[in-house]
């Protein structure tokens, strides 16, 4: 299994224990990827409210960049592991097929920088290579130390599955909370694993995004989670990096630790703690041993 990546920029940096717990598991595993040359910032979601069209254009010069990769294969698949890159790289891909005007637009610009695109990029989350491609049976086999008496709140955010659910379920997705099950984890039932984390309120209006973070992970919390995990760079930080601020404000006294779904497949697997980024945690999750110690 080989695959085109695209790190995105958080992953290079606040997020970078996303990155490394995702290529130790995908080294693990097998599953080959092939990081983009000269990619750039995908815009994230805040540049498409600032000037959609340049937006466009910078997303689409990583899907062109990603076509350099074909190698005679009628379409080239991108690992995107962050939820904005998802979804930009995503909606940059279809609106260039749905909108001749932008799409007329945005090729152009690339024709100018010396690119060409032809449609024939894929947009893929880790997700849905674990579960789609590589399979939950495989990934059992993989399991050493199996999460047993773990108890996880699978938390998706708003954007992996909105509003393009191209492998889960809008409402009620589910691939996270599988793949926890297969590594022996007990996953709780609970509403709030599509609700927004407050996104960049955090830096903007404080009151308002610090309060959404603290509903997630006080309800976490209340359903008996001992870890929310999580896919999104931003949300990881949000939920985890704010406790002390919610603990101030709300009068509460919140430790709650917040890993990334590819730390704690890590962990089952016996990957090395280090590997996995878990001391770039503020909270580290309690391992799955007797002792409930990392």
């Amino acid at each position: 299994m080989s695959y085109t990546y695209f790190p995105g920029c958080s992953l290079k940096g606040l997020g970078k224990a996303y990155e490394e717990s995702l290529l130790s598991v995908f080294d693990k595993l097998g599953i080959e990827m092939t990081e983009i040359e000269d990619w750039n910032c995908c815009g994230a979601t805040s540049y498409n409210s600032m000037d959609e069209m340049k937006a466009f254009g910078l997303s689409a010069r990583n899907l062109a960049l990603a076509e350099k990769y074909l190698q005679g294969a009628e379409s080239v698949d991108i690992i995107a592991p962050c939820a904005a890159c998802y979804l930009v790289l995503n909606k940059t891909s279809r609106y260039l097929k749905e909108y001749p005007e932008i799409g007329k637009q945005v090729h152009d610009a690339l024709s100018e920088a010396g690119l060409s695109y032809a449609g024939l990029t894929n947009v893929r989350h880790p997700l849905d290579i674990l579960q789609n491609d590589f399979g939950l049976d495989k990934i059992k086999a993989h399991v050493k130390q199996p999460l047993k008496g773990l108890k996880v709140a699978c938390y998706y955010g708003c954007q992996i599955v909105r509003p393009y659910s191209t492998f889960d379920n809008q409402a009620n997705p589910m691939v996270m909370d599988n793949l926890m099950k297969a590594l022996g984890a007990e996953v709780i039932d609970w509403p709030l694993k599509t609700r927004c984390c407050g996104g960049s309120l955090t830096g903007t209006v404080q009151e308002v995004g610090v309060r959404l973070s603290y509903i997630i992970v006080k309800e976490a919390q209340k359903r008996g989670a001992d870890v929310v995990a999580t896919a999104c760079p931003l949300c990881q930080f949000n939920l985890e990096c704010y406790q002390d601020k919610m603990s101030g404000w709300y009068k509460d006294n919140l430790k709650f630790p917040v890993a990334y779904f590819t730390q704690l497949m890590g962990m089952a697997f016996g990957i090395d703690h280090k590997k996995l980024g878990m001391h770039r945690l503020f909270v580290p999750p309690k391992a799955a041993t007797p002792e409930g110690r990392i």
